[in-house]
């Protein structure tokens, strides 16, 4: 027969605590502080991801760049085994061009040097390639921008990566709703991509840098021009599934002259005399806005990839070369409620 009236728990007559419930108690606590401080640690420390990021002043393209990359790489602790019977592609910014506006693309002269720097390393091959969001002609985006002669002049072979063979892959960042994403093959059959920007800000992502540039990877025969699928889907999370599906190896940013205002097609040119370098795409875009005197944390993508593609905190971050300091150049972007966070205040 049970009780009508239990016993008393008579450990805790009173309101008082036995020695045993305190250390309990206290080993609760202990384990939330615990757990709650790894917490914190993990994102203050982006999941322990760290990164280093070159950056390298140049007058103009008329400077020694091939130095200059060379010096970037090294300092990088890129190594001739690392680039030795690889194949190299360099994937330069160029979504359009008009004339006398030479600061919408990634400038020749910084493409050809790369090339050279890797021909040094011993690439089994080396080629430029791209697929532009704008214009559909890529032979005349080639012409005018001055790209395609500065190739035929290096030897360098193109390849327009919208109009080439697709095959899908596994979507791995599944920031969108996209269960694939349909890459050429030529992409899919190099050793090293290197993503050669310029530095620019953008009217709707903010700014864009090595990450955004990725888009002129996705074949237009699939995602139409200017890469409509990726924008319906939502730029700041294609950058990030882009990323981190095609993982480029290396990026190289032409911030000699750059673009702020209306970016990326109708900004105005913006000297800085900085290429900045690294081999991971995330800490260098945090980089690039830095520069850029503009607020990384108020950049979408770049929050969203924190910690999961690398990091974008100045103590994550070593700097070699150049300081900020001396190149920091104040970029305008355009007054839009969705852009003003990426204003430094």
């Amino acid at each position: 027969m049970t009780d009508a009236h239990p016993t008393p728990d008579k450990t805790n007559v009173g309101g008082k605590f036995s020695r045993r419930q305190l250390l309990g108690i206290g080993g609760i606590f202990a384990l939330g502080w615990g757990l709650a401080g790894t917490a914190m640690w993990w994102r203050r420390h982006e999941r322990g991801r760290r990164a280093d990021v070159f950056i390298g002043k140049a007058a103009g393209y008329d400077a020694d760049l091939v130095s200059l990359v060379s010096a970037g790489l090294e300092e990088l602790g890129v190594t001739r085994r690392q680039i030795q019977g690889k194949r190299v592609l360099l994937k330069p910014n160029l979504v359009e061009t008009a004339l006398g506006q030479a600061h919408i693309n990634t400038h020749p002269a910084l493409v050809v040097a790369a090339a050279e720097v890797f021909r040094r390393l011993d690439a089994a091959e080396v080629f430029v390639a791209e697929g532009q969001g704008h214009r559909r002609d890529s032979w005349l985006v080639l012409d005018e921008s001055g790209m395609g002669r500065a190739l035929a002049e290096a030897g360098l072979k193109f390849v327009d990566l919208n109009h080439d063979d697709v095959e899908p892959v596994a979507n791995v960042g599944t920031w969108t709703d996209l269960e694939h994403l349909y890459l050429p093959k030529t992409l899919r059959s190099v050793d090293i991509l290197v993503s050669m920007p310029k530095l620019k800000t953008h009217h709707w992502a903010g700014v864009t840098c090595a990450m955004k540039n990725l888009f002129g990877v996705m074949p237009g025969v699939v995602y139409g021009w200017p890469k409509n699928v990726l924008h319906w889907s939502g730029i700041p999370n294609s950058i990030l599934d882009i990323n981190a599906t095609v993982r480029p190896t290396l990026a190289i940013v032409d911030g000699i002259v750059g673009m702020d205002g209306d970016g990326p097609i109708m900004g105005n040119p913006k000297p800085v005399g900085a290429v900045i370098i690294g081999t991971n795409l995330t800490a260098v875009d945090a980089t690039c806005v830095r520069v850029m005197d503009l607020n990384p944390l108020g950049v979408p993508y770049l929050t969203q990839a924190s910690g999961r593609l690398g990091p974008i905190h100045e103590r994550n971050i070593s700097q070699l070369g150049e300081s900020i300091a001396r190149l920091r150049t104040r970029f305008e972007v355009l007054d839009l409620p969705h852009l003003a966070n990426v204003r430094r205040t």
